[in-house]
């Protein structure tokens, strides 16, 4: 059963990629497909790196409602681009270029998230409702932090950061294709490799001990992977906040499993399904600028608050 319908899901991926390269072309489809083609690997990418990197966190943390964007992930990522033009100024954090800002942000946002997160596990356990307190403590921290310097900030030169500060997929750095690529197919393969570890670390820490796992070193070694897909896909299109939550949300619901290696697959088809079919249908069938983040955060927002009044976090 799961697998017939991962069968489904990819085929209704492959309509969704043949839609969006090929639905409003005009002329030669190859000259289309030059500027179409990367664009939509970078949703792609974007969409897998999303899907994965939530679904081990949920994994690691026990509950169905947790993402990395929930706990403050996305508003660290806001702050250390304030902070970059506040201490270099507009034309320092321009002259920067995108690699280079995309290279410091990875790096900083890799190391946070291992802290943060990695203290927040041992600190916590399985405590749901003190891990959520925590985690809007220091998203209010952030982005309070993130306010204090946009009002020390000429405006001139906050016109210069404002557009990285949202998600939008029609100003991605396409250069940026290939190195992100790279690193979110390196961890997801080594989530891959773990999927059969990721079953028995869901079952809980004293389970998982029992069982000879040596749970701490992989929930870091977990968190590390969850850092890393976190990272490259917030510096490359920037922060949403439940799209994660949405994706693995509807991939529970779709693919009858509770195994990792129906779930992973599940969550990555479902998460290119929603992006690239939702900007086919703004950009081609709408004619829309309005970004894709703007609806997924509104879906995402019904489905959390859906999800706690249900009750169903684990």
């Amino acid at each position: 059963m799961p697998g017939r319908r991962l069968l489904i899901l990819f085929a209704l991926l492959a309509l969704s990629c043949v839609f969006y390269l090929t639905y409003g072309a005009r002329g030669d489809i190859g000259f289309a497909l030059q500027f179409r083609g990367p664009k939509l690997a970078a949703l792609m990418i974007t969409g897998a790196a999303i899907a994965v990197s939530t679904k081990l966190f949920q994994t690691v943390t026990g509950n169905r409602i947790l993402t990395p964007a929930i706990m403050g992930f996305d508003s660290l990522y806001v702050l250390i681009e304030i902070a970059l033009l506040f201490s270099l100024g507009g034309f320092g954090y321009a002259a920067l270029g995108e690699s280079t800002r995309f290279s410091f942000s990875l790096v900083l946002m890799i190391a946070a998230c291992i802290a943060l997160f990695g203290t927040l596990m041992r600190q916590t356990q399985r405590d749901l409702h003190r891990m959520i307190l925590v985690g809007i403590i220091f998203g209010i921290l952030f982005r309070s932090i993130s306010g204090l310097l946009v009002r020390m900030i000429d405006p001139n030169e906050y016109a210069v950061l404002q557009s990285n500060l949202f998600a939008n997929f029609n100003q991605m750095d396409l250069d940026l294709i290939g190195l992100s690529s790279l690193l979110i197919g390196v961890a997801i393969f080594a989530a891959w490799r773990m999927r059969n570890t990721l079953d028995t670390l869901e079952l809980g820490r004293e389970i998982s001990i029992n069982l000879g796992l040596d749970h701490d070193r992989l929930v870091l070694v977990v968190l590390g992977i969850v850092a890393l897909l976190a990272a490259v896909s917030t510096a490359l299109v920037g922060p949403i906040i439940f799209f994660g939550l949405i994706v693995t949300s509807l991939a529970h619901q779709i693919v009858p499993s509770f195994r990792h290696r129906d779930l992973l697959p599940g969550t990555i088809l479902i998460a290119c399904i929603v992006l690239v079919a939702g900007q086919s249908i703004l950009e081609r069938v709408f004619h829309l600028d309005t970004t894709l983040s703007v609806v997924i955060d509104l879906v995402g927002g019904l489905t959390f608050l859906v999800l706690i009044l249900r009750g169903n976090i684990r």
